[in-house]
């Protein structure tokens, strides 16, 4: 492998790494305040579309991780950076929670079911038959398709939920219609968060706890790359891809020192 440059730049997915059903892993808190005593840029990712940064913020706060709300980035504001790009001042029909429609406002789109350039699926626990219904009409009727991520389950205390990945899914049997995926492992997320920082992708590192999503997403965008065991992919599941972490280590508390 060629010599990279020092890591002067990370970014770290939320759960799975930093937390674990609302509490906080081992390391994080040393993590983050080292990050922060640093003054290296940073940013802590999430593809959940549901919540803004500030609710992120206040979340990680109660549980003594103090994340500015500037460092955090999820999939709804990718998502809407990608639409502000392709289409400034657009419609968009939308399927979400305040993460998603909070962003979707804040670049000044108009939310309409009324002939919208967009039909833009994102996270919610109350996915309604009727919204889903009139996504499938829009989208037959020429609206674009995108979705903030393509994770097809999500974690809650009584298991496995579905997520916005498995709802796409549905829609796109319904429409024959492929959504654009936004979020991880797609490297326009992460590239958009290092623009966002100031960062470079050769200097910078990517932690996360799957490789499906995470590692593949750091990879693509030219990043290092380190995968905790914390969260989803287990050790013995790392060899089935047909790519590899720069690093493997049991937690985010094995990764302070190298800031």
């Amino acid at each position: 492998m060629a010599e990279r440059k020092p890591i002067e730049s990370w970014l770290t997915d939320m759960d799975g790494v930093l937390i674990h059903e609302g509490t906080p892993i081992s390391g994080a808190d040393a993590f983050i305040k080292r990050l922060r005593d640093s003054e290296k840029p940073f940013l802590v990712l999430t593809n959940n579309s549901i919540y803004t940064p500030r609710d992120l913020h206040a979340r990680l706060n109660r549980m003594g991780l103090e994340v500015p709300v500037e460092n955090i980035w999820t999939s709804a504001l990718a998502t809407a950076k990608f639409l502000d790009d392709q289409r400034p001042g657009g419609t968009a029909y939308v399927i979400g929670e305040a993460g998603l429609t909070t962003a979707m406002h804040d670049i000044g789109y108009i939310l309409t079911d009324s002939e919208p350039d967009y039909v833009v699926l994102g996270e919610t626990r109350t996915y309604s038959f009727e919204s889903l219904t009139k996504a499938i009409r829009l989208i037959n009727d020429g609206a674009r398709f995108i979705a903030t991520n393509p994770d097809s389950t999500g974690p809650s205390a009584e298991g496995a939920l579905p997520a916005t990945g498995a709802v796409a899914a549905l829609i796109t049997k319904a429409t024959g219609r492929e959504p654009y995926f936004v979020g991880k492992p797609n490297p326009l997320m992460m590239r958009a968060g290092l623009n966002a920082i100031g960062a470079h992708s050769e200097s910078s590192a990517m932690i996360g706890d799957r490789m499906d999503t995470d590692v593949l997403a750091g990879l693509e965008a030219g990043m290092e790359t380190c995968l905790v065991l914390t969260g989803v992919t287990r050790p013995e599941e790392i060899g089935r891809y047909p790519f590899g972490p720069s690093r493997v280590v049991e937690s985010i508390a094995d990764l302070v020192d190298l800031i």
